[in-house]
């Protein structure tokens, strides 16, 4: 693959996108043929969790244009995602199918191409469809007309992208470059097809570095920890206390908390080095506005010399003010797209999906990252606009998941849904009608074990009120919490005699799961080999 250097400026060029495309009228962009079917723009950020949406309840920030979604749509309060990590989520997105079927259960897996997906149903629907951002899957996108995505990861400054096989670099902060691609391809499609695009923004993913415009804001704020904050895991398993997520043990003070080393280069540790590593892409303007931010700070860090729940406190602040700045560019983000829609009157027949590959933890139980089975991280936003069919307003708790996305744009497409696919169409609850036999429980289960922040393999069940999670592989532990006593889940019930047949009908349900969705005993053994003989 090619690489070669471009700036924001050089895309509008090379599209034929300046400013004449801004002040197209109407009809020019709008056929009557995308009335027939509706247009679906599909924007998903990553790690970006409830507790950080305002319309979630956020009590740290405002997003006043993802809300505008919710406001102007429905917002899911239950969605949740079947294995709680950034590949595995994308694939079951794309296939409808749990990772044990579409073959990607954790981050190191490549993604079969081959497979039967969501976009490629859609072209033979008649679609245009295109993905740009993060794809995060090591194979190269099929079932797309048009494809720009990130390597791997991607950078926050700077990044490169490989466009339709072609890598090239750019000069820009990666949110903004992702939506200024984006509104370019909405502005070249064929505009005689209804469209699906694939908006996948690279943030919120660690190591949060934002904006040079937001670099000082919440400077002289004070943002409140999670009560949970201090979390001691006294009734919870092993699985519990071994994870390395901890804000307090784990956070790097490089990579995570932005201060660089000063020594010799042979004895830095692995923060410090990728830390240098992504300044030397900034250019010597970010890079001074990055100094200024971060210089002084830094240098009253030293001074004070911090201890205890001071030094806690301290990082806190750096990594959760980090992480909001980086939300405050998505959500300018989807401002800027929003404006298009209106001014060109795609709004109406527009599809708008707002979510996020997974939950995160913001500090509950002392915790960034995701992986585990508890609320924080299995929860997803998700939150869809479409005026023609969704009341404004609309708030759901029903139980959905990320398994249901696939057959639900295949529906709204008038598209067949492969009977293949494991999720089902939300597009009844979406319309205020949620049928009788909807799900009451759901089926979880993770597998990156060992591997970065030791979170054991792990499966369970979630009903409406219960969840019953089995810890396996090096460690043999059930945990039960009581959602409605214990919302924190902070009070593991597994073994409580007075919970006994609860834990008896809920492993029961767990087994009817893992038999529906094909997933067994035998398929974990095979899968944990495999992946113990990749390490060795």
């Amino acid at each position: 693959m090619k690489k070669q250097g471009k700036t924001r400026r050089d895309f509008l060029k090379i599209t034929g996108a300046g400013a004449a495309a801004l002040i197209l009228p109407d009809y020019f962009i709008i056929s009557k043929k995308n009335k027939k079917q509706p247009n679906i723009l599909f924007i998903m950020s990553d790690d970006h969790t409830c507790q950080a949406i305002g319309c979630y309840g956020s009590k740290i920030n405002k997003t006043p244009n993802i809300d505008r979604i919710a406001e102007e749509g429905i917002r899911f309060n239950n969605c949740f995602c079947t294995n709680s990590i950034c590949a595995p989520s994308r694939a079951v997105i794309l296939t409808g199918k749990y990772n044990h079927i579409n073959g990607v259960i954790d981050n190191s897996t490549v993604f079969d191409n081959s497979q039967e997906t969501f976009p490629k149903i859609l072209q033979k629907a008649g679609y245009q469809t295109a993905i740009i951002g993060k794809w995060h899957l090591k194979s190269e996108p099929t079932g797309f007309d048009y494809w720009n995505i990130l390597p791997g990861q991607g950078d926050y400054y700077n990044p490169d992208f490989i466009e339709m096989g072609d890598r090239k670099n750019y000069i820009g902060y990666v949110t903004n470059l992702i939506t200024d691609f984006s509104l370019n391809w909405l502005k070249n499609r064929d505009t005689e097809k209804p469209f699906c695009l694939m908006m996948h923004h690279k943030a919120t993913h660690r190591n949060w570095m934002p904006e040079t415009k937001y670099l000082n804001l919440f400077n002289d704020v004070n943002i409140p920890k999670p009560e949970t904050f201090y979390d001691d895991y006294r009734t919870r398993s092993d699985a519990a206390r071994q994870q390395e997520m901890s804000i307090i043990k784990n956070l790097n003070y490089a990579w995570d908390l932005k201060i660089p080393a000063t020594g010799k280069k042979e004895k830095l540790n692995w923060g410090e080095r990728a830390l240098n590593n992504k300044l030397k892409r900034l250019t010597k303007e970010q890079l001074e506005a990055w100094n200024q931010a971060y210089g002084p700070k830094n240098e009253a860090f030293k001074k004070a010399n911090l201890k205890g729940k001071d030094l806690d406190d301290w990082k806190y602040q750096r990594f959760i003010k980090d992480y909001l700045r980086c939300v405050v560019s998505i959500d300018d983000s989807i401002g800027r797209i929003f404006d298009y829609l209106d001014r060109t009157g795609l709004a109406e027949n527009t599809i708008v999906i707002y979510t996020s590959d997974q939950g995160f933890y913001l500090g509950e139980h002392g915790w960034f990252d995701k992986r585990f089975m508890y609320e924080e991280s299995l929860r997803m936003p998700l939150i869809i606009r479409y005026p023609e069919k969704i009341n404004a307003g609309t708030v759901n708790n029903d139980m959905v998941l990320n398994l249901d996305f696939a057959p639900t744009f295949l529906d709204y497409a008038g598209a067949d849904i492969p009977e293949s696919m494991q999720g089902h169409s939300m597009k009844p609850i979406l319309s205020g009608k949620t049928p009788e036999n909807w799900r009451k429980s759901m089926y979880y289960h993770y597998y990156e074990y060992p591997a970065v922040h030791s979170v054991k393999r792990h499966y369970g069940i979630r009903t409406q009120r219960y969840k019953l999670i089995h810890f396996y592989y090096d460690i043999e532990a059930w945990e039960l919490y009581d959602l409605k006593n214990d919302p924190h889940e902070l009070n593991n019930l597994y073994g409580n005699p007075e919970y006994k047949d609860i834990v008896k009908r809920l492993k029961r349900e767990l087994n009817e799961l893992r038999k529906k969705y094909g997933d067994s005993d035998e398929l974990t053994r095979k899968f944990l080999k495999k992946a113990l003989n990749k390490k060795r």
